[in-house]
């Protein structure tokens, strides 16, 4: 059982000024002060995925992960000198890996994979720093200061996208973070409070729900999503777009095209799905395309959507609410879409989940005057 047993001490300063604070307020004259925390943590008791070691700043947080874990394990912050943050990972990773750890902590925004790290956002720079811990050290990530620099609702998705992440390549991740409000979504495996050295098993949990709202909105809330896209900046002006908010905040956009078919008359596609980067990772784009599949089915409409991006067509093809109509492949030049989508190499997926229950409130929802079509 690991055992931890860690003492620190530094000399007092006998300076006249150290000496004024001592007498200023009432400290006890000291040649040297001591610091100790000892404990058993039994992280050998059974498996785990993720810790969390936890407390207020001078607890002694990060003395006693280099004592568990070695100072290596805590190693100084990564370099970033690279003309994008692609350029940072190591030369030797195929950028299969690369991209694929990116997406998997949330880091999802393709034109962002382009910039140097000095003009991300606090938020992507903290996904990206997690992409790179994850994948160059593979079996145990050590991570100090954790979701420190970014805000709180960044902190929480952020924080269950690692977790979900390392579970699922049954790796280790132990993260070190004065802030509690990230125990709920990082789910951790234990958690050790250095202030008291107290140190608990948990068990797995749900992570907590989050209330959504899906709404109609205007054409110029594209303005906002457009720059996270993966491959365009336009939109039809004939797209009816959707919001998905959270808290009152928009964190995911989509839009609708009606498109044009030589044997039906009532097939939507999806023209443009995008998510913020501060909320990817919670799968949140499924949760706005799976409620606009179901107002569709309501009203006797298809909805399609026809991705061509690697990840997203996987996602599309394991989500339960979605039929793979056509692998992905080039478009025939005679298709009516080559215009559209310029020849790559999409899929085309067909919503096949349920139906809305309230027809009424789906063609209030959808707005759309032609859902009078039939095939």
């Amino acid at each position: 059982m690991p055992t931890v047993d860690v003492v620190v001490s530094s000399p007092v300063s006998q300076t006249m000024r150290c000496r004024q604070v001592e007498a200023l307020f009432d400290v006890p004259p000291q040649e040297k002060q001591t610091l100790h925390w000892s404990g058993d943590v039994p992280l050998d008791d059974r498996p785990w995925n993720v810790g969390l070691i936890v407390g207020p700043s001078g607890c002694g947080k990060s003395t006693v992960a280099r004592a568990l874990f070695g100072a290596e394990a805590l190693r100084p912050t990564l370099e970033w000198s690279g003309g994008s943050v692609l350029d940072d990972f190591p030369s030797e990773s195929p950028l299969a890996d690369i991209t694929a750890i990116c997406q998997a902590v949330g880091f999802n925004t393709i034109p962002a994979w382009l910039r140097p790290f000095s003009v991300l956002s606090n938020g992507e720079q903290f996904r990206v720093m997690l992409a790179r811990k994850l994948l160059e050290s593979p079996a145990l990530v050590v991570l100090d200061e954790f979701t420190s620099v970014v805000d709180r609702q960044v902190a929480r998705i952020g924080s269950y996208a690692v977790q979900k992440h390392v579970r699922k390549r049954g790796t280790q991740f132990v993260a070190i973070s004065c802030h509690h409000d990230i125990i709920e979504w990082l789910n951790p495996d234990w958690i050790l409070e250095p202030a008291t050295m107290a140190f608990t098993w948990r068990a797995l949990q749900r992570r907590p729900a989050i209330d959504v709202e899906i709404a109609r909105v205007d054409y110029s809330a594209w303005r906002l999503f457009a720059p996270y896209h993966y491959m365009s900046a336009e939109l039809h002006k004939a797209a009816q777009c959707f919001g998905l908010f959270i808290e009152g905040q928009p964190a995911a956009f989509g839009a609708m095209l009606y498109r044009p078919h030589a044997t039906a008359t009532n097939i939507y596609g999806l023209s443009r799905l995008v998510t913020l980067p501060d909320y990817q990772g919670l799968g949140l784009a499924f949760v706005l395309t799976d409620a606009l599949g179901a107002a569709f089915k309501a009203c006797g409409q298809r909805m399609h959507t026809y991705p061509a991006h690697p990840s997203l067509i996987r996602s599309f093809d394991r989500a339960p609410a979605w039929k793979l109509e056509r692998k992905p492949g080039l478009i025939r030049k005679s298709s009516g879409f080559v215009k559209n989508f310029g020849g790559r190499p999409n899929a085309v997926f067909s919503y096949a989940g349920p139906a809305a229950e309230n027809v009424v409130a789906a063609r209030q929802f959808l707005g759309i005057p032609s859902l009078s079509r039939t095939t």
